[in-house]
């Protein structure tokens, strides 16, 4: 017989450790990387149009 896919052997939990670690720290450091100066600007130009357009509808 074979094994079941959805065994979780010490080999298994072990790999899915190290791929939760790794993906732990590649999300971490995105988190904590500056916003480009392009993003910033074009997030500042979406608040003033919603702004606006909130201003405007009252």
């Amino acid at each position: 017989m074979t094994k079941d896919r959805n065994e979780d052997g010490p080999d298994r939990r072990a790999i899915r450790a190290q791929i939760d670690e790794n993906l732990k720290r590649v999300y971490t450091a995105a988190l904590n990387e500056e916003l480009p100066d392009r993003f910033r600007d074009l997030l500042a130009q979406l608040k003033a149009r919603d702004s606006a357009g909130k201003d405007g509808a009252a």
